[in-house]
């Protein structure tokens, strides 16, 4: 029986090299393709749950500039409804916009500045690499349908929403931009141009998480909320998500594994192969082998949420048997991604 490991000796089961094969000595939850994955149809959501999906709203603990009038607040001041300080007056300024209650006290010109109200533009980053290609339900369809829905909430906030999806080595010759790149729009009109470019993704190559998140925080000129949906499955996770804190990001990292491995059932001698390097190693999976995967899962988990806390980032680990509307209307709730 061959199984299958992505980097860092994280679990991962795969098809057999033949597969009329059957391990006759042990039960093995067998791989799921993307492409079978997939429900029915044309649509990630039907309209019932896009009606849900407009109740909610993307949250933003900093302000920050936009370049149109949305609905979230800027460090601009500007007209709204909503106060925010005084400044004396100077020659130019709107005399409509002076407070003549502190005139009358101070005998002083004051205008009144307001919370103007702008878009933002929320960055969406899905990790297409082979090992998300996996398990059941199957990883990249969660994370389609988790970046189809969080951006369907942003474009109806009046919001801009892109994506980014690496699909193929930084710099890989013939590589096509516009299969991998969203660029950024506004309004719920736009929500099917999105679910039309997320439902044409597909898994392929190696994750390299710092080379890309590095270059896409470089690129960026308008940095904003980013939600990266990735199994995390590199050593370079740490150095990417830097870059991004550096360049001013707000960072929500949805970590996405199956439920296969997060709780392996295998037992045996076994074969593990990296499905990104094939890099191979031979192990006997018995119960001190299980419990150290299981030690070794929860303290890079515990890693990544204490990284994550430090820098001011959201970590959401998820496992993708989570029912999905708990996932929306529970989870990210709770943990301050939207409200």
């Amino acid at each position: 029986m061959e199984t299958k490991v992505p980097k860092d000796g994280r679990l991962t089961m795969s098809e057999p090299n033949n597969p009329t094969t059957r391990p006759s000595d042990q039960a093995t939850t067998r791989p799921t393709d993307y492409a079978t994955t997939r429900p029915p149809g044309d649509r990630l959501f039907d309209e019932a749950f896009l009606r849900k999906l407009e109740r909610l709203a993307m949250m933003s603990r900093r302000a920050m500039a936009g370049q149109l009038q949305g609905e979230r607040r800027s460090p601009k001041r500007g007209q709204s409804v909503e106060f925010a300080d005084f400044r004396p007056y100077a020659s130019g300024d709107d005399f409509r916009r002076i407070d003549w209650n502190a005139y009358a006290r101070l005998e002083r010109f004051f205008i009144k500045l307001f919370v103007e109200e702008q878009d933002l533009t929320v960055h969406l980053v899905v990790d297409t690499s082979r090992s998300m290609d996996w398990g059941q339900p199957n990883k990249l369809w969660y994370a389609v349908r988790a970046a189809g829905a969080l951006g369907y909430v942003a474009l109806a906030g009046l919001d801009r929403v892109t994506v980014k999806a690496f699909e193929k080595q930084p710099g890989a010759h013939g590589q096509n931009d516009n299969a991998s790149y969203f660029p950024p729009r506004r309004g719920k009109q736009q929500a099917m141009a999105l679910f039309s470019f997320l439902e044409a993704l597909h898994a392929g190559g190696r994750t390299d998480l710092a080379p890309r998140l590095r270059a896409l925080s470089g690129a960026t000129t308008q940095p904003g909320p980013l939600l990266l949906f990735s199994d995390l499955l590199d050593d370079g996770w740490a150095d990417g998500l830097s870059a991004l804190a550096a360049r001013g990001f707000e960072v929500t990292a949805l970590h996405i594994l199956s439920p296969d491995e997060v709780r392996p059932e295998w037992a045996g001698d076994l074969k593990l192969v990296d499905v990104e390097t094939g890099a191979e190693v031979e192990i006997t999976a018995d119960l001190e082998t299980l419990r150290r995967y299981h030690d070794g899962l929860a303290a890079w988990q515990g890693e990544l949420r204490q990284f994550c806390s430090a820098r001011g980032m959201h970590y959401v680990p998820i496992e993708t048997s989570l029912p999905f509307e708990e996932l929306l209307f529970a989870m990210l709730r709770w943990r301050g991604v939207l409200k």
